[in-house]
């Protein structure tokens, strides 16, 4: 596929405008094959794996095609989970900036009154999971019979959750001349039947292929960190690591020039590189991290593309990018030519689900490592002041200043005079004024009920595996398990109970399906 860019695509300028302005330099592969189709009004199957922007795929023709002054639903947006819905309405207010666009998430777990007022007072966007959805079909506070848009997202997980009877009766609620857009990481006999039965005869498919990369020379690590703290979480990171040449991605162009200036305020040996730079300006920022005269170099990913650099050290994703694919290419660019490499990733618990996608897709394991205190910087910090002092005494390379210590001897105990000048060192060294010992997430538990229990033989072995096969998440992580006669509370930690609520819940266990609910209250 030849490189295009979202000017390419014929969106609404307003779209445009937002993708734009979120600093989106060119789409993803499911992007650039389906937004043409998705314009020309033809129902899609869209087949690319769960971190490949797919919301973006069907969220920016969608949003370019719909009459905003209609009062009328126009669009529906069907995810298997609460999580997802919330994600997907976020992606989509994003993409819908600058348009004047309703949107409203619909699931369980949420006041049904306030949704009935807000769809009362008019929306353009639902976006909801098929319970809550069926729920106000009944009470006749969602009218579907006008809609230009029904999409159906994460189709396998759906039907794999046992929806296929709900989406089916909000199919056939739905206006009968809507264009349908159906997205699914596989495709099983079940999407295809449905496919079949409710979506129009010239149905176009666009399958992404899967991959095969490997990341089996780089150590992945990631930093759990507050979304205001990304910046000062990366100095310490740098303060500690101190890599010898490092390449730091951001997702957009705005995001390049702020973090250059930033860390160049505080000394950082650092350029950036993005799409909106010239030929020349860019090939002389890579000449000069080639030949070492720059430490860092914050690109894109577009900018990054050929880049092929030896010795680069680390890998830091300053920003996750929009799809798993691009993750793998940014941290190809360390542990080349049979060298190690490492690779860190700065996460917020936003951004947690999008980590486990990332893991799934390549199929390894990234590892949580806690951001560094300013004890642990002091310590780097001394350990290489140290070995530069027993450097300069091996080479015998410090007579010229002897005079200049014999004199400060006189005056005052050369073991202060060379604290002092280790300090100086330091001080000169630190890049951040750091005002906390310790900064990052704290864990906070979340219980969490199982509709299983003791009389159905279940033990915390079972459970713990259980919830580790369908939804990765490791035994480590999982707190107290109470099992009682009928049902089951655990506790986790909050970024990791979206994981579990998303992919556990519906899955079966000793051939029963099991329901995972946030806890309304802690039993005991």
């Amino acid at each position: 596929m030849k490189n295009i860019s979202f000017n390419d695509l014929n969106l609404h300028p307003k779209v445009f405008e937002a993708i734009d302005n979120m600093g989106f330099e060119e789409p993803s592969q499911i992007q650039a094959e389906s937004i043409p189709v998705i314009l020309e009004g033809n129902d899609i199957i869209g087949q690319a794996q769960t971190g490949t922007g797919k919301t973006l795929a069907f969220g920016a023709p969608m949003l370019s095609k719909i009459t905003p002054k209609n009062k009328h639903i126009s669009a529906l947006i069907l995810t298997p989970t609460r999580e997802l819905a919330i994600q997907v309405n976020d992606e989509l207010s994003r993409i819908a900036k600058f348009m004047k666009i309703l949107l409203l998430p619909i699931y369980g777990g949420q006041p049904i009154e306030r949704q009935i007022k807000s769809l009362k007072r008019g929306i353009n966007i639902v976006v909801g999971t098929p319970g809550r959805i069926l729920d106000h079909l009944h009470r006749k506070t969602l009218d579907l019979s006008n809609i230009e848009f029904l999409t159906i997202d994460e189709a396998d997980e759906m039907l794999d959750m046992g929806f296929i009877e709900d989406i089916e009766e909000i199919i056939k609620a739905s206006n009968p001349n809507r264009q349908t857009l159906l997205f699914s990481a596989t495709m099983p006999d079940q999407v295809k039947r449905l496919a079949s039965k409710y979506m129009s005869s010239n149905t176009k498919y666009i399958t992404i292929a899967k991959n095969t990369l490997t990341v089996e020379k780089t150590k992945q690590y990631y930093y759990e960190i507050k979304h205001k703290d990304r910046f000062e979480s990366l100095c310490r990171i740098l303060d500690v690591d101190e890599p010898s040449s490092a390449i730091i991605f951001c997702k957009t162009k705005r995001g390049v020039d702020e973090l250059v200036e930033s860390m160049q305020a505080r000394g950082y040996n650092v350029e950036g590189m993005h799409g909106d730079m010239g030929q020349n300006q860019r090939l002389n920022t890579l000449r000069k991290f080639k030949e070492g005269s720059l430490d860092f170099l914050v690109a894109t990913d577009v900018a990054a593309r050929g880049i092929d650099v030896e010795n680069v050290s680390h890998v830091i994703n300053y920003d996750l990018p929009q799809d798993t694919e691009s993750y793998v290419h940014r941290i190809g660019r360390t542990g080349r030519a049979n060298k190690e490499g490492i690779a860190y990733s700065l996460v917020t618990p936003r951004e947690y689900i999008l980590l486990k996608q990332i893991e799934k897709f390549t199929k390894s394991k990234i590892k949580r490592k806690d951001i560094p205190t300013i004890d642990e910087i002091f310590e780097a910090k001394y350990k290489n002041i140290e070995e530069k002092i027993k450097k300069v005494i091996s080479e015998n390379n410090y007579k010229n200043f002897i005079p200049i210590a014999t004199e400060l001897d006189e005056e005052y105990n050369l073991v202060d005079v060379a604290a002092s000048l280790m300090k100086i060192i330091f001080d000169k060294e630190l890049s951040f004024d750091y005002k906390e010992n310790s900064i990052g997430i704290e864990d906070n538990n979340v219980r969490l009920f199982f509709s299983i229990g003791r009389m159905d033989n279940i033990t915390p072995r079972k459970l713990i595996k259980f919830i580790n096969e369908t939804s990765s998440v490791e035994a480590y992580e999982i707190g107290d398990i109470d099992i009682l006669n009928k049902f089951t509370f655990i506790n986790v930690p909050e970024r990791v109970a979206s994981i579990i609520l998303k992919k556990s819940n519906g899955k079966k266990l000793q051939s029963r399906r099991v329901s995972v609910e946030l806890a309304k209250s802690k039993k005991n």
